[in-house]
């Protein structure tokens, strides 16, 4: 616990205060102060400054409840908090930012620091919080922080994909075994493939000689590992669709997008805010907005190569799945083909890519 001495003799006792520095105006009252946050794992350091940007104090706090709840006082003993920039709003930061923004406070994300100032005046924990609270005083960290209500969806897609990366690996290191595996072994398993070839391996009982032996032990839980990496997978997956569904009930149900792509959009989305402003943004953001390419009579765009490249592979497998069974997509094909247009130029996928 620290306390913050007012120039007057009071003081303001500060639950979960580790260390602080301050040097507190005589009134409050009427005084607009904007805040900024370094944070780390355990700690976040907290600091304040006037609306002309003089250093008013700050103090180091733990990353709890009572942290955040003392560091949000801290604040606002200082006087109204207009704006607070936060280094890391969905990493360490992401606790704070939850208090401060349930708290009704305004909060930036600091996406870097200013790298002259940095070279200039060096760097510590109170030096990167003064500089936090002055890119919000200055309006160079205006993005908003990272849209909490996708945080459930973003943790079960991350789950759900590094499942499918961790039994693709294990179905590639079967692969490679039994390409140098005994003859017998090949003869036995090489030609299986796909669940049979998983399911013979997994109900081994290896025996023979040392090298036999050990092969057939080493695809056995291979194999183990890639039936329970689905099962993990499959659940994780219903998991994801009922989450997905109850947060944007009518992207899922619109045709050609599962479970994956809806929690992929809904992601990239939730974590662009500020770039959310129209349907033009949300394509720029996806990598879809077509850019031009014209010169002279040739009037033509081409394929954009920015973007969130998960969202546009998303994207990607929406318009293939359309053109593939959706009669409105082949129809419309149809008529860009019709036109001229070849199949890269006129279908739904010209502006998207893998």
């Amino acid at each position: 616990m620290s306390c913050l001495r007012h120039p007057a003799g009071a003081y303001l006792r500060l639950e979960g205060s580790i260390s602080m520095t301050s040097a507190v105006a005589d009134d409050t009252t009427d005084k607009v102060v904007f805040g900024g946050v370094d944070s780390h794992a355990d700690t976040v350091h907290v600091a304040v400054i006037s609306d002309n940007g003089g250093h008013l104090a700050d103090a180091e706090f733990a990353t709890t409840a009572a942290g955040y709840a003392a560091a949000l006082a801290f604040l606002g003993a200082h006087g109204h908090v207009n704006a607070i920039g936060v280094e890391g709003t969905a990493s360490y930061g992401a606790g704070f930012t939850r208090a401060a923004r349930s708290a009704g406070l305004d909060v930036v994300e600091v996406n870097r620091p200013d790298r002259a100032e940095r070279r200039r005046i060096g760097k510590s924990d109170p030096i990167d919080a003064y500089a936090a609270a002055r890119a919000a005083l200055s309006g160079r960290a205006s993005s908003a922080p990272k849209d909490d209500t996708v945080t459930g969806i973003r943790a079960l897609h991350n789950a759900a994909r590094s499942a499918v990366k961790a039994r693709t690996a294990a179905l590639n290191q079967i692969t490679h075994i039994l390409v140098t595996a005994p003859e017998s072994i090949r003869a036995r398993f090489g030609q299986l493939k796909g669940a049979d070839r998983t399911d013979a391996l997994a109900r081994l009982r290896p025996a023979g000689d040392a090298v036999h032996v050990a092969v057939l032990t080493a695809l056995k839980s291979l194999a183990r590992r890639v039936k329970e990496l689905t099962a993990e997978h499959h659940a994780l997956t219903r998991a994801l669709d009922s989450e997905v569904t109850a947060h944007n009930p009518g992207l899922r149900a619109a045709y050609g997008v599962g479970p994956d792509t809806a929690a992929q959009l809904l992601v990239t989305a939730g974590g662009n805010p500020e770039r959310l402003r129209t349907e033009a943004s949300f394509a720029a953001l996806c990598g879809a907005a077509p850019v031009p390419a014209s010169s002279g009579r040739t009037n033509r765009h081409r394929l954009s190569r920015g973007g969130d490249r998960a969202a546009n592979a998303a994207l990607y497998r929406i318009a293939l799945v359309r053109m593939s069974s959706d009669p409105r997509t082949r129809d419309y094909v149809a008529r860009q083909t019709a036109a001229g247009r070849t199949k890269k130029e006129g279908s739904p996928v010209a502006s998207v890519g893998r």
